[in-house]
């Protein structure tokens, strides 16, 4: 894996997203914030997550995306259940992963991170092979940009959010390293 100029990342499969914008000057790329997603909710290996990031999901389609009308969102990374990997966004420009969100102190998390998305939910184990592309990914990404730390969706947005959930396996994940 190598990242070019610009932030896109060799070896993995791109799709762009038009839910990105420019970083506010001077934001060092500080924190990786992981995710989880499932669309339908629970149901995996569709196309709809993608859809979804490129605003292409047709909502009609099922009734939970009925309240997804209209919603711009995107990740720099999905890492799907079979542990491939998509790019949505590149690594130098502001993905619209976090919303509403404080880490440390500083609001505004999508300013200085880079969000990874694991197809999953808060009820079911992540995959083998999810943990170790993020690991590689992960390693990949701590080498090229100043990242001093990592957190979790419910670490950012905790009155809000709770993924990647009870089934992410922290540790195993920090030990992969």
């Amino acid at each position: 894996m190598r990242i070019d100029n610009h932030g896109w990342v060799s070896g993995v499969r791109r799709i762009a997203s038009p839910n990105h914008d420019k970083r506010p000057p001077h934001s060092a790329i500080e924190l990786l914030v992981i995710h989880n997603i499932s669309l339908p909710p629970e149901q995996f290996g569709g196309p709809e997550i993608a859809r979804f990031f490129t605003n292409q999901l047709d909502t009609t389609a099922h009734p939970y995306f009925a309240q997804l009308q209209g919603v711009r969102v995107s990740a720099h990374f999905l890492i799907r259940r079979d542990g491939g990997v998509i790019q949505f966004v590149p690594c130098q420009q502001r993905a619209w992963h976090a919303g509403v969100s404080s880490w440390q102190g500083r609001v505004r998390c999508n300013d200085f991170s880079i969000g990874i998305e694991l197809e999953g939910s808060d009820s079911v184990p992540y995959t083998d092979r999810q943990y170790a592309a993020l690991a590689r990914l992960s390693r990949r990404l701590l080498r090229a940009y100043p990242i001093r730390h990592i957190a979790g969706h419910s670490d950012i947005a905790p009155e809000r959010k709770t993924d990647p959930g009870p089934f992410f396996d922290w540790l195993r994940y920090r030990a992969g390293l």
